[in-house]
């Protein structure tokens, strides 16, 4: 995990959610008292973001002791201790529920993407993200990607050309897109084409591009349309695939299956933070 950006990121969600200070706990505890509490997960999963614990409570200014019993990338059962902190009582309150949002969040984008992989049973097939992120947490939420075992698709725009149907509409046509674009673009970019039809297929393997996506194509038409796809060419398919159906689409023949779903509408893994009675 990038380190620098998490900090920045629990920066401005401490800014946000604490304002001029947290009067419940202040008023109740004084700032010497200390004590210790446990992140347990209440639902089996996989844990990513461990380290939003640690480093937001430093962040808030605790000398904290801080014990990880599971790590980034582990599967978490029910009842499963995460992590112990020990602390400043104020510290640990003020800063939990920030904390909790963005490692149930992140643990819930490895979850599905560990589940997504699962179902699908086809390692020949590579499931990653897409850039449907929310905005300021991609980082967080590709890395979480990776931590349940899935890979990125682009970052950013300037990471890979990808020529999408108002691009094409654009141009005129995807000998056209694809033509300007290699004009431009140096030899270390790849080229991708968003097709949707036997048509345009054919179109893009004559233009000689990396990769063709098959857009909202059943597993049948995958199967179809790869048989015009030389092995040169990566095939990714992608669009209104889910964690229902992913299976379906084994052995389709495709390189990649690339699903929004595992970030811009993932559920929370549910984790919960207690203080200790003793």
């Amino acid at each position: 995990m990038n380190r620098i950006l998490l900090k920045e990121i629990l920066q401005k969600s401490f800014k946000e959610d604490i304002g001029m200070g947290d009067l419940t706990t202040e008023s109740i505890f004084h700032s010497n008292e200390r004590a210790k509490g446990t992140f347990m997960a209440k639902a089996d999963g996989v844990l990513a973001g461990a380290e939003c614990i640690q480093i937001g409570y430093e962040l808030l200014g605790g000398q904290l002791d801080v014990v990880h019993y599971k790590w980034d990338g582990q599967a978490v059962s029910k009842g499963d201790v995460i992590v112990e902190v020990e602390g400043p009582i104020r510290t640990l309150l003020t800063g939990e529920r920030v904390i909790l949002n963005l490692v149930q969040h992140l643990s819930g984008i490895a979850s599905a993407t560990r589940k997504a992989i699962t179902e699908l049973g086809d390692s020949s097939i590579t499931v990653t993200d897409t850039r449907k992120t929310l905005p300021g947490l991609r980082a967080l939420q590709k890395y979480a990607v990776r931590c349940g075992g899935g890979k990125n698709h682009r970052y950013r725009l300037d990471d890979g050309i990808m020529i999408k149907d108002n691009h094409i509409k654009a141009a005129g046509s995807i000998n056209k897109a694809v033509e300007m674009v290699k004009t431009k673009s140096g030899h270390m970019v790849k080229i991708e084409v968003e097709t949707e039809n036997k048509e345009q297929v054919l179109k893009a393997v004559a233009a000689k591009v990396d990769v063709i996506m098959l857009d909202n194509r059943s597993p049948e038409q995958v199967k179809e349309l790869v048989k015009f796809i030389p092995d040169t060419i990566t095939v990714e398919v992608s669009g209104g695939i889910t964690l229902e159906t992913i299976g379906t689409y084994k052995n389709c023949g495709a390189d990649v299956i690339s699903l929004g779903g595992l970030t811009h509408s993932v559920k929370a893994l549910d984790i919960s933070f207690n203080l200790n009675n003793d």
